[in-house]
């Protein structure tokens, strides 16, 4: 991938397996959001391929990339903030042609259950950590095969952030979601996911068993940042 001739992303290749939950970290301009946004197809590769279950998303709109189960919430939230609660819930399963929306709104709100209370609510009002959660039951709605996340703990205190990775934690163990997730807070992330990868000025510098990544000195030093 390379923005006006610089090469942004170099030789990166990752895997993630169905029902696992991998992190992407690294220091501010090391790609990792521009990795997320080649998988949506919000910017074109160069050169390579992206395959997800089978086919070759490169092959397909960014538009119909949601279609074949691939639900992205972005940085900053992105929340729709003059609609109310339930109403970006059901924006989220847009691209669905099934009966069980209602269904799947009072499941989602098994994990959020403030979201029921507070459902004619607009979004704007919402503090940060709530917006954040309702992006994420949004995507939920689709029911996404790929859950991708892109710095969830920007902005947000500490606490917010742990029980957002808690949550989408359950939502792996419990209903088999596959999730990437890139973020900043590597100590986090590396404690809630199965296997991580280090991405350092546009390439992989280090990938292995998150907890390993986690609890080995010399790598956090250089690495990861704490």
């Amino acid at each position: 991938m390379a923005y006006g001739g610089l090469r942004a992303l170099t030789d990166v290749s990752l895997s993630v397996a169905a029902g696992r939950f991998v992190t992407l970290v690294g220091p501010n301009g090391a790609g990792k959001s521009t990795l997320f946004k080649t998988i949506c197809g919000v910017v074109a590769p160069v050169s390579g391929t992206i395959t997800f279950g089978g086919e070759n998303l490169l092959a397909h709109r960014p538009s119909d990339r949601a279609h074949l189960g691939i639900a992205h919430v972005p940085e900053g939230r992105g929340t729709f903030v003059d609609l109310t609660v339930t109403e970006n819930l059901k924006l989220g399963a847009y691209v669905r042609r099934d009966r069980n929306v209602k269904a799947d709104i009072a499941r989602i709100s098994e994990y959020f259950p403030w979201m029921v209370e507070r459902g004619g609510q607009r979004a704007g009002t919402l503090s940060g950590g709530e917006q954040q959660m309702l992006a994420l039951g949004r995507a939920l709605m689709s029911r996404p095969r790929l859950l991708l996340l892109d710095e969830p703990s920007l902005g947000l205190a500490p606490l917010i952030v742990r029980e957002f990775f808690r949550i989408v934690r359950e939502l792996n163990e419990k209903e088999g979601l596959t999730v990437l997730v890139v973020e900043q807070d590597a100590r986090i992330a590396l404690s809630a996911s199965h296997r991580a990868y280090v991405l350092e000025v546009g390439r992989v510098a280090l990938s292995g068993e998150s907890a390993k990544l986690r609890d080995d000195e010399s790598i956090r030093r250089s690495y990861l940042g704490y």
